[in-house]
């Protein structure tokens, strides 16, 4: 099995373009050529991590957070970026990162955060915007049915939660074979009138080359005439935070005393009456306080999230309760989630938890 592989099956769970713009998911070093002899998943990968997987005998590291940020123009050991590359590079040790693309996914980080807190079919709190395109094609009406299935095979036509979604118009189209030409319909040099359907439908953005390459293969035509369309529309299927109903109304204390048994917590800052009630929740796992207003929209009852400032918390306007349970805290079991993918899809290497606590973080 080698890390592409692995790469590949994790993107299409998390597909790149699905990371926000200021992030750097992906393979960060290494050989995607290189056969994998284990995989260590954690939350940082940083030097004890790398330490780690050289006593376990692993060539890859899957991290939530990516060790590079930011470009860097220099490695020579004096940050403790620089010194976890050198030593990841010299031990042949891979590093692959899954963040905000994990983080923007139903079944990702925030899908978990809301399974361990008993939350039923949890939605997307901020959709985006931007990762759905349309196809625009024209088919012959004898080969409309073929086409369109493959074309949904590639996974096109999904909307919300329906699928084999598309739109077709019947009309005339017109060509004329010239000499090289090798017309499915028709002869060279004349003009030909052929009865087809356009076909319209919506396909996510990473999936453009999968969808066009079998438009290409199974479209009758010699020159296959296509059109593609970015649209605006909301992914509801992808996006920052989601939000939920617990199955019952609780106190906002008994839901605090829940969440600190959930997630180990020593301390959970808040605003809100621990009297008042709890029932509609909104999370975001990390760092969230951008979503503040999209939750109050969404008439959660509280936010969890982490790494709210000071000046934050008065953002609250007495419409939602803010509680941060801290950055690591919020995210400490994705690596749990990334673990359970990869041993549900591989059985060739062993997967490893990491047991380093990599939290910089101390409560005292």
């Amino acid at each position: 099995m080698l890390i592409a592989e692995i790469i590949d099956k994790l993107e299409e769970w998390a597909p790149p373009s699905y990371q926000e713009n200021y992030d750097n998911a992906g393979l960060i070093c290494g050989n995607p050529k290189e056969v994998v002899s284990g995989v260590l998943v954690c939350l940082d990968s940083i030097e004890d991590t790398i330490d780690e997987a050289i006593k376990l005998g692993c060539n890859l590291i899957i991290a939530h957070h990516p060790i590079v940020f930011k470009g860097l123009k220099k490695i020579t050991s004096h940050t403790y970026v620089e010194r976890t590359l050198i030593k990841a590079i010299k031990n042949d040790v891979a590093i692959y990162a899954m963040h905000t693309n994990l983080d923007s996914v139903t079944t990702g980080v925030n899908y978990k955060i809301g399974n361990l807190l008993g939350v039923k079919e949890p939605k997307i709190l901020a959709p985006q915007k931007g990762t759905l395109e349309k196809l625009v094609t024209y088919c012959p009406n004898d080969k409309v049915e073929e086409l369109r299935n493959k074309l949904f095979e590639a996974g096109a036509g999904k909307l919300g939660d329906y699928d084999s979604c598309s739109f077709n118009q019947e009309g005339i189209g017109t060509f004329r074979g010239l000499e090289n030409s090798n017309a499915y319909v028709g002869e060279k040099l004349k003009l030909h009138s052929e009865s087809e359907t356009k076909i319209e439908v919506v396909l996510p953005t990473y999936l453009r080359q999968k969808v066009i390459k079998n438009l290409l293969q199974f479209h009758p035509y010699e020159e296959v005439a296509y059109e593609i369309y970015s649209i605006e529309n909301e992914n509801t299927y992808v996006g920052s935070g989601m939000v939920g109903e617990l199955a019952d109304e609780i106190t906002l204390s008994d839901f605090f005393d829940i969440l600190k048994k959930t997630f180990h917590l020593k301390v959970i800052r808040h605003t809100g009456n621990p009297d008042s009630k709890v029932r509609r929740i909104a999370w975001c796992g990390g760092a969230g306080s951008f979503l503040l207003k999209k939750a109050i929209g969404a008439k959660a009852d509280i936010f969890i999230t982490g790494d709210f400032k000071y000046h934050e918390f008065f953002d609250h306007e007495n419409k939602v309760v803010i509680a941060d349970i801290g950055h690591y805290e919020s995210e400490q079991f994705t690596a749990h989630l990334i673990v359970d993918f990869l041993k549900e899809n591989f059985n060739k290497f062993a997967v490893h938890l990491s047991g380093v606590n990599t939290n910089p973080v101390n409560y005292y």
